[in-house]
């Protein structure tokens, strides 16, 4: 919130382009991370509410959330663990992203920017899910 706020400040006379980042886990609820999940509910929310404040007020600034997810960063450290288990932990992830792989930091960094660079003029109030199609649907088993 404090981001936008200043950035507004400071660009509104020339534009720009904010991109918050959020995560999937903005996207749909998280029984096991009820507050990080609600905490990246509200930036998507915030952004499209910056989106339509700069719109409203004639400013060139957009604004856009990214929603990461599956990532190999160390964040996922203390879930996939260390050594063959690892390895075990990562391939039973990967199986169930319809990609079939880990994300990685720099598939982020370059939808980031996409959309902080001038070739995403018209693009303001998005999510923009970075997630190798895992919420493009859902795990269904056959039914019996």
């Amino acid at each position: 919130m404090l981001g936008c706020k200043y950035a507004i400040k400071l660009m509104k006379n020339n534009g720009g382009s904010i991109v918050n980042i959020s995560s999937r886990s903005g996207l749909v609820g998280v029984a096991n991370a009820v507050a990080y999940a609600s905490s990246k509910a509200a930036v998507r929310n915030h952004t499209k509410s910056v989106a339509l404040y700069c719109a409203e007020k004639g400013y060139k600034i957009r604004c856009n959330s990214v929603h990461p997810a599956a990532i190999l960063t160390p964040m996922w450290d203390m879930i996939l663990g260390i050594g063959q288990e690892r390895e075990q932990i990562i391939k039973e992830i990967e199986a169930s992203i319809p990609l079939k792989q880990f994300g990685m930091p720099m598939d982020v960094a370059y939808a980031i920017l996409y959309l902080a660079s001038d070739e995403s003029k018209y693009v303001t109030g998005i999510e923009l899910t970075i997630d190798g199609g895992i919420l493009a649907g859902s795990e269904t088993k056959a039914i019996k």
